[in-house]
């Protein structure tokens, strides 16, 4: 039992750590293109291109910050709301990019599937498939667990004990 509970705990912490660092990456890979690829000078979508970036940083630093120092006992419910931000940004941030592969986006189109956004898809992706292996190791309880506090004697929801019938009852 003790086993499964630290290789659970194991699994959170490694698609943690990997989920901050995909949704690093993506902003680094969309700053990359802001700045080298002259995204800055596109009309509405290099400000989204900078947001994308300040974005990843905060959700990154959100993940891997030691809350508990700062929150306290809300530290799992907030590291969990910046997990589920990180999944959202990078879904997001996929549809924007074929939303701009395919109709436009703001009136800009993305033609073609050169190397930084193959990266940013494989980032993008990446981040929303270990924040939600995260959440899923984190936050599901054990089986045991439920089991046995379920079966606890004199728990409220133990097997109710019997009592001695008496005259009256």
């Amino acid at each position: 039992m003790e086993r499964t509970a630290r290789h659970r705990s194991w699994i959170a912490q490694a698609a943690l750590y990997l989920g901050a660092l995909a949704v690093l990456a993506t902003g680094i890979d969309h700053i990359e293109q802001y700045y080298v690829d002259k995204y800055s000078t596109v009309p509405t979508i290099g400000t989204l291109f900078l947001l994308n970036f300040v974005t990843s940083v905060i959700i990154a630093a959100g993940l891997v910050v030691p809350l508990r120092r700062i929150a306290g006992r809300h530290a799992d419910a907030i590291r969990a709301l910046f997990a589920v931000s990180g999944i959202g940004f990078g879904v997001l941030s996929l549809v924007a990019l074929f939303v701009s592969e395919s109709s436009g986006l703001f009136g800009f189109v993305e033609h073609g599937y050169r190397q930084a956004i193959t990266l940013a898809i494989v980032a993008e992706a990446a981040a929303a498939v270990f924040l939600v292996i995260y959440l899923a190791s984190r936050h599901v309880p054990r089986a045991g667990a439920i089991a046995t506090r379920r079966h606890a004697p004199g728990s409220p929801t133990g097997p109710a004990r019997s009592r001695p019938r008496t005259a009256g009852s």
